[in-house]
């Protein structure tokens, strides 16, 4: 298989009550394309931190992070957010005033990547692909289920035509039925699209479904 990310002793910790506490302790770990990675660990081990870090929304103290064997530090990492990667959040953070399909369109306008010509149509049958039909694509994403917001938002991080999905508790707002779809949509990311999908999460349903599964403990990341 081939790299796609690779962690190279990685350091990041914080002051709390006057002690140093230390997250992220010399970590280094590969990920490889086309798989499914899901990270475990116990509150407060830092995962969504080790998420912020590589999906580059926070910098480590210490360390490098390379893409496809570029050093992130060379790509830059607003280069990165939006061309090399998508992300997906528990919350969905999509634009409320906004359809589901027009925070697709969106998000193909906010890429240097290229994007087919016939951006609506394209953005309709990705949807349609996760389950939102026209009628629900043409509706604004406030009158969605929880589910279909999070269609959305997946469908949203896969348009801009990236290879590498980073996913924060994605089925922490779902009950298990509307989980187990979302699952379903994140296995054919890759097995259909060729993505490579990271996500951090609590629930044992996910994780076992998952290609490879991954503890963060004492500031390592472990295969399990």
């Amino acid at each position: 298989m081939t790299t796609i990310l690779k962690l190279e002793n990685l350091n990041y910790g914080y002051e709390d009550g006057g002690f140093r506490r230390q997250i992220l302790k010399d970590l280094s770990y590969e990920f490889e394309k086309g798989q499914f990675y899901t990270i475990l660990g116990p509150s407060g081990s830092g995962k969504t931190t080790l998420l912020s870090i590589i999906a580059g929304l926070d910098k480590q103290e210490s360390g490098k992070i390379y893409y496809e064997g570029d050093d992130l530090d060379k790509i830059g990492l607003y280069k990165y957010r939006r061309n090399k990667i998508g992300i997906v959040f528990q919350q969905y953070n999509l634009i409320s005033y906004l359809t589901g399909l027009e925070n697709i369109e969106l998000a193909m306008t906010e890429t240097d990547n290229a994007i087919p010509k016939n951006q609506k149509e394209v953005a309709y049958a990705l949807l349609e692909k996760f389950g939102i039909v026209k009628s629900k694509a043409d509706r604004l994403v406030t009158k969605l289920s929880g589910g279909e917001q999070q269609r959305v938002a997946i469908a949203r991080a896969i348009a801009s035509n990236v290879d590498l999905i980073f996913a924060d508790e994605p089925t922490g707002n779902l009950d298990t039925a509307t989980e187990q779809e979302i699952i379903k949509i994140f296995r054919m990311l890759t097995e259909e699209f060729g993505k490579t999908v990271i996500v951090v999460t609590h629930s044992n349903v996910v994780s076992q479904l998952s290609d490879h599964r991954v503890v963060l403990n004492e500031g390592q990341l472990k295969d399990i």
